[in-house]
C-alpha cells in the first residue's frame, strides 16, 4: 500500500505555544523518539472523521510543539491498515472494523491480523441514520422502494461495511453506491440516489449542508427494527437528539457503534501519553472543534473491548481516569 493511493490533504498546524497547565509539555518529559511531525488518518471530506480528526490534530500540535495535520483516507478499515503498518502514526476507527482487522478479516489485506494498531482514546458513538429527500415520500425503512439506489459512504468505511448488511437484515432490496459523504449528498439532492445511509458522528456535515438547501426526511428505525439490528450486529440503541438537525422535531431512534483514536503500537510511550493528555484534559476545547466530541470523555475508556491499548494511553487512563485495564489488553514491546 502506498500513500499515493490515497488523497493527501494535510492541514499543517504549526505549534507556537504550549498549553498552560499541561503536564505533558514540561521540559522534564523524556522525548526520545518523538517525531518532528505527525498525521492523523481520518475519512472522506464532508464526514465527521475529517472534521473531528483535524480538530484533535490541531490541539495536539499546539500542546506538544509538534506539527500535525489530518489526512483524507477511506475511513476505519483503511486507517487500521495504515496505522498497523506504520504508514500513518495515528488514525481513527470503529469497534466493528477494529475487531475484524485484528482477526485478519480486513478486506485490504485478508488474512493479516492487524494487531499493531493500538487503542488510544474514546471518541464518540457513530449513529447509523438514513436520509432521503422529503419529495421522495420515503419516511420509513418500509417505504424504501425495491431496487432503491442507496449511497453507503466510502468503500471500506464503517457505513459501507455494516449498513448494507443491516438493510438486507431488514428486507431492503437495493442498488449499492459508494462515494464521499459530500458527493453522495449532492447525488441525493440531484435525484441520482434515492437514499443515503449515513454512519458518522452527528451532526454529519453533509446532512447539515443538505437540509440547509432542500427539505429532507431523517428516517428513524422502529423499535422492532432496532431490536432486530442490535441482535444481529455489534451495535447498541441510540437516540439522535432533536437539536442535532433542524429537520428533527423529536429524538430519532437509531443504533450506534463506538469510535476510538488509534496509534501505531511502536510509538514512544511518552509521546502517546502526551497526545492523550492533550486531547482528554480539555473537553470544552475538543467540543469547540466538533460537537461529536461531547462524548470524548475519560470515563468512556471501557468502551474498548477488542483492541490492545498503547502502553502510553493505558498509563494515562489508569492515572487520570481510574481505569483498571487488564495486562493482556496492554500492548507490550
Amino acid at each position: 500500500m502506498h500513500k499515493t493511493a490515497i488523497t493527501r490533504l494535510t492541514a499543517v498546524l504549526a505549534a507556537t505555544a504550549l498549553t498552560a497547565g499541561a503536564a505533558v509539555a514540561q521540559s522534564d518529559v523524556d522525548k526520545t523518539g518523538w517525531p518532528d511531525s505527525f498525521t492523523v488518518g481520518t475519512g472522506s471530506q464532508g464526514g465527521t472523521y475529517f472534521g473531528y480528526g483535524s480538530g484533535w490534530a490541531g490541539i495536539v500540535a499546539d500542546a506538544l510543539g509538534v506539527s500535525g495535520g489530518a489526512e483524507v483516507t477511506g475511513g476505519p478499515m483503511q486507517n487500521m491498515a495504515l496505522v498497523h503498518t506504520g504508514e500513518l502514526p495515528f488514525g481513527m476507527t470503529t469497534m466493528g472494523p477494529a475487531a475484524e482487522s485484528i482477526a485478519g478479516a480486513n478486506p485490504i489485506a485478508p488474512g493479516l491480523p492487524m494487531d499493531n494498531a493500538c487503542a488510544m482514546f474514546p471518541m464518540y458513538q457513530t449513529p447509523f441514520s438514513i436520509t432521503a429527500l422529503a419529495s421522495s415520500s420515503i419516511t420509513s425503512v418500509a417505504d424504501i422502494p425495491d431496487g432503491a439506489r442507496i449511497g453507503f459512504g466510502p468503500a471500506g468505511s464503517t457505513s459501507d461495511t455494516y449498513f448494507p448488511r443491516m438493510m438486507e437484515e431488514l428486507g431492503v432490496n437495493f442498488e449499492r453506491r459508494n462515494g464521499g459523504w459530500s458527493d453522495l449528498g449532492s447525488q441525493l439532492q440531484d435525484g441520482l440516489l434515492d437514499v443515503v445511509a449515513f454512519a458518522a458522528g452527528v451532526p454529519v456535515p453533509a446532512v447539515s449542508q443538505l437540509e440547509a438547501q432542500v427539505e429532507v426526511n431523517i428516517i428513524e428505525f422502529t423499535e422492532e427494527e432496532q431490536a432486530q439490528i442490535t441482535t444481529a450486529f455489534p451495535v447498541a440503541n441510540f437516540d439522535i437528539a432533536a437539536d442535532t438537525y433542524t429537520t428533527l422535531e423529536a429524538p430519532a431512534r437509531s443504533v450506534s457503534m463506538w469510535n476510538f483514536a488509534i496509534a501505531n503500537c511502536d510509538l514512544p510511550e511518552s509521546f502517546v501519553y502526551a497526545v492523550v493528555d492533550a486531547v482528554m484534559s480539555d473537553n470544552e476545547r475538543m467540543v469547540n472543534t466538533h460537537r461529536a466530541a461531547r462524548s470524548t470523555l475519560p470515563e468512556f475508556w471501557d468502551r474498548n473491548t477488542v483492541m490492545p491499548w498503547h502502553a502510553g494511553a493505558a498509563r494515562w487512563f489508569e492515572e487520570n481516569a481510574g481505569a483498571d485495564i487488564a495486562d493482556d489488553m496492554i500492548h507490550s514491546n
